[in-house]
């Protein structure tokens, strides 16, 4: 198989709870690319990586695989590929209770996608949602309650409730709160 086919086949193992058939491919799929100096190829298969890793609750070892593809992304000319990498690099520092480290990672994503026509509204949604959750974290009420509502106005302008509602929950404690 090809490396595009095994990073295909790696997503649906994991659609398909089937995480050892889904790290078996991402990893061949990165020997593949890596033996071939297909960048942009490795950079997929170490996201792929990095997704069964955090699925498994392996912060540690997800963070080194979206850093990786992170660094192999940065010589390419992939910007929204690199912001939505940057971002999960972002999110998995966040979980790892380390926002301040988070903020950097927002802050580049956000410039990049603010920055692009062809930004996916989704993507610019849910990287000011982690942007939001980490300012919470830090206790900058002031910047997370914009970032709340401006997330809040991108899920509905989506129609995705469950982001809208996330986002009503927080602005409402928060109202409540001050």
């Amino acid at each position: 198989m090809e490396p595009e086919e095994l990073i295909a086949a790696g997503y649906q193992a994991r659609r398909e709870q089937r995480p050892d058939d889904a790290e078996a491919a991402f990893a061949q799929a990165a020997l593949l690319a890596e033996a071939g100096a297909d960048a942009l190829l490795l950079a997929r298969a170490l996201t792929g990586m990095g997704q069964m890793a955090r699925d498994r609750g392996l912060g540690q070892s997800a963070l080194a695989h979206y850093r990786s593809a992170t660094d192999l992304l940065r010589g390419l000319e992939e910007p929204l590929r690199l912001a939505h990498t940057v971002r999960h690099v972002g999110d998995i520092l966040r979980q790892l209770g380390q926002p301040e480290k988070a903020r950097g990672c927002y802050d580049e994503a956000l410039a990049i996608y603010r920055g692009h026509s062809a930004t996916p509204p989704l993507d610019l949604a849910n990287t000011v949602r982690g942007y939001a959750l980490v300012r919470g974290d830090l206790h900058e009420s002031e910047s997370a309650t914009a970032l709340w509502g401006e997330a809040r106005d991108l899920y509905a302008s989506l129609d995705l409730q469950a982001g809208v509602a996330e986002a009503d929950r927080w602005l409402n404690s928060h109202r409540a709160a001050g």
